[in-house]
């Protein structure tokens, strides 16, 4: 029996008529069961023009954050198969159903996009600057959370509907942060990744500083690493939370917290 599929477009000042065209390739290409955008602060009239779209579409008020918005959408899919892909379209329908069939077809449980790959194809190359912070990040990445992958951050995942239900209540990031703390639960669980080579193009209006978050990413992975020490049930890292006053998973918050 084929897997039902779900995907989660988050958006924040999306470029409109980019999201149409991104949204109708997905759906003509993967034939999902749903396709949920989740849009944090949209400007007038934006709802109705997705509304449009032959999507369903989850609205907040609040700016949720990238990660947040995805446990949203993921939460309200009722699909075997969980995905999400940015709303910029930089992974291609045909690169995000490559993502997507190592989980629909059981071979992982978690399947991650890969723009630094060795296979992978870029079309337009980043700026000098962002490439080598990606770069170090995935180096730390690897070394940190012990997990052999050579990009965390591409906006596009899949994961099970089974995998997703054990690591959801251990998801605490909001923002883009999140990607790191998936892989990181998910590894921590034993779950299995898949890591799968995208073609890939940059897109301008990214909402990511690289400058600015360097540092709060780096933060991440230390926490995600600590996280996943405890999932392990190290008795150092137990001991070290149980001196900590920790904020709710994000499946426990409403949107006025994210």
């Amino acid at each position: 029996m084929s897997r039902s599929l779900g995907i989660v477009v988050p958006a924040f000042r999306p470029d409109i008529e980019r999201v149409s065209t991104y949204v109708t390739a997905l759906h003509e290409r993967l034939d999902p069961a749903e396709i949920r955008v989740e849009i944090d602060v949209p400007a007038d009239g934006v709802v109705a023009q997705l509304e449009r779209l032959p999507v369903t579409v989850g609205v907040s008020p609040y700016r949720r954050g990238k990660g947040a918005a995805i446990t949203a959408g993921f939460e309200a899919l009722e699909t075997d198969v969980l995905a999400f892909a940015d709303a910029d379209g930089s992974t291609p329908a045909d690169s995000m159903a490559s993502v997507v069939e190592p989980v629909v077809t059981d071979e992982a449980d978690l399947a991650v996009g890969s723009r630094r790959h060795p296979d992978a194809t870029i079309h337009s190359h980043q700026t000098l600057a962002r490439r080598y912070l990606g770069d170090g990040f995935a180096f730390l990445g690897r070394l940190l959370l012990e997990v052999d992958l050579h990009d965390f951050q591409c906006g596009a995942k899949a994961i099970s509907a089974a995998a997703w239900d054990q690591v959801r209540g251990h998801i605490y990031e909001p923002g883009f942060a999140w990607d790191i703390e998936l892989i990181a639960m998910a590894a921590a669980v034993n779950q299995r990744i898949a890591e799968v080579p995208i073609d890939w193009e940059d897109q301008p209006g990214s909402t990511v500083s690289p400058v600015r978050t360097t540092l709060s990413m780096g933060r991440a992975l230390f926490v995600a690493r600590h996280r996943a020490k405890q999932l392990r049930d190290s008795r150092l890292h137990n001991a070290i939370a149980a001196s900590r006053e920790e904020q709710p998973a994000l499946i426990d918050r409403d949107d006025a917290e994210m």
